[in-house]
């Protein structure tokens, strides 16, 4: 006698493939994100670095009003 638990299920491989597809997505939107979190934080510590060593002015010059 065959087990029917063993038998292919169409139903269950079609639903078994969608969340497989939405589990990629997901996957792949959190490690993007990821991605251009770490990028922008890089970025800022780099900026910081150059600004302490090239000796940048802690605050940015104020600008005058224009004349009419």
């Amino acid at each position: 006698m065959s087990n029917p638990w063993l038998k292919k299920n169409p139903f269950m491989s079609m639903w078994l493939s969608a969340a497989n597809s939405a589990a990629g997505t997901v996957r792949a939107r959190a490690s993007g994100a990821a991605r251009r979190q770490g990028a922008a934080v890089q970025a800022q510590a780099t900026r910081q670095v150059v600004d302490f060593w090239l000796g940048a002015p802690t605050q940015k010059p104020v600008r005058k009003k224009a004349r009419r």
